[in-house]
């Protein structure tokens, strides 16, 4: 594994390759996994289709500093629903997908940080 570290007055920063924190992430239950292929190299489109959602979603409200909390009350949507979202358990219907999108835009736009 390779990663480079840095001081800042907090402390020090860890920085890994996008695969590797992906892989730690999954790892350590952050990101849901994604299934196993099956004998013939295939997996379930559907089931990867929610991993791949969840774990986008899981990075962007990282980076944004939101909580799922927070995001959901930014969006409009109940919290459970980040919560199955995140976990692969649920698929998102598109309206859901675009509030999630445009509360993320906000505060990535605005920079500000909140939890």
């Amino acid at each position: 594994m390779k990663f480079a570290t840095f001081n800042v007055p907090e402390g020090q920063i860890v920085v890994l390759a996008k695969a590797e924190f992906d892989r730690l992430a999954e790892k350590a239950g952050i990101f849901p996994p994604f299934r196993p292929e099956d004998a013939d190299g295939n997996s379930d489109a559907f089931a990867f289709m929610d991993a791949s959602i969840a774990r986008g979603l899981i990075r962007r409200r990282i980076e944004a500093g939101l909580t799922q909390k927070a995001l959901a009350k930014q969006a409009g949507v109940r919290l459970e629903t980040i919560s199955r979202l995140e976990g692969g358990k649920q698929s998102p219907t598109r309206e859901t997908i675009l509030r999630l999108d445009r509360a993320l835009k906000l505060v990535e736009k605005s920079g500000q940080r909140n939890s």
